[in-house]
């Protein structure tokens, strides 16, 4: 019974949080507008969230976020250089297709998050089938090594932790 009422209770605290913290009011009556918004939201929008997530190395996955931000701000530095040097100089972007082996949709999710998150990458195109990335770099000098490093930094773990 409350497994149906709340499927994903942690959504359900984010969402009542965010109510609170939105409409910056916290009275009786808001708590109760904000407990209905965060009991009906989940329940309605079950169908759409992916399959359930199922996290297997939870050290893996501290270190893979440690290491994203991480490249958050050498990504960061890097798109500014490129932003101010001299025009001769200014970085050439290009688009790389990276074969995938990852399938878990979670995993996906988050890789699309990670590429989108890290400036000077942008997640383009997915093949339909999964099999194969779309990146645009901003600036890019070896794609196979981009190919690698995107396999091996991001994608790998991730396998590790959702499949």
């Amino acid at each position: 019974m409350m497994r149906r009422l709340f499927p994903a209770p942690l959504l359900s605290l984010a969402l009542l949080a965010m109510w609170l913290v939105l409409n910056r009011d916290y009275s009786l009556g808001q708590w109760i507008l904000g407990a209905v918004v965060a009991t009906i939201v989940p329940v309605m929008t079950h169908s759409l969230r992916p399959t359930p997530v199922r996290i297997r190395h939870l050290g893996l996955a501290f270190r893979l976020f440690m290491m994203v931000g991480w490249d958050v701000i050498v990504w960061n530095w890097k798109v500014l250089r490129g932003t101010l040097a001299a025009p001769a100089k200014q970085p050439q972007g290009g688009f790389i297709t990276v074969p995938l082996d990852l399938r878990d949709p979670n995993g996906l999710a988050v890789l699309a998050a990670i590429m989108c998150v890290i400036p000077g990458t942008i997640w383009s195109e997915m093949a339909l089938d999964r099999s194969a990335l779309l990146v645009h770099i901003f600036d890019l000098d070896d794609p196979d090594e981009e190919i690698r490093l995107i396999k091996a930094r991001y994608e790998r773990p991730l396998m590790e932790i959702f499949e």
